[in-house]
């Protein structure tokens, strides 16, 4: 069964800084297009941010210049860095993993931030 694992949610403070790791297993990670997604409360979810198998990045314009959103295919884990984080930026994140034949979603890791 594949499994996909985030870590690193957590509290911070405006301004501050958070790295989430979306781990993969039983999976070929690296053909994979990942995404970050993330669901606030009473909202749909929407993508984050996006990186194909071949390392291009994309951005919702919400995010860009805060986020980086990275992969290691040697250990089958994506990252996200967040910096310069904002009070709209708390919601549940989940990471998602796609091919052409199939795709995969995390549990999600709740990040808020707060005053």
């Amino acid at each position: 069964q594949v499994l996909l694992v985030e870590s690193g949610g957590g509290l911070v403070q405006p301004g501050g800084s958070l790295r989430l790791s979306c781990a993969a297993s039983r999976i070929f990670f690296s053909i994979y297009d990942v995404g970050w997604y993330r669901q606030a409360p009473g909202k749909q979810r929407e993508l984050v941010a996006h990186i194909a198998s071949g390392g291009r990045t994309d951005y919702a314009d919400s995010v860009k210049g805060r986020f980086t959103v990275s992969r290691d295919n040697a250990k089958n884990t994506a990252y996200l860095q967040m910096n310069s984080m904002k009070p709209e930026d708390t919601a549940v994140y989940y990471c998602n993993t796609q091919s052409t034949v199939d795709e995969y979603w995390g549990q999600g890791t709740q990040v808020t931030v707060f005053s």
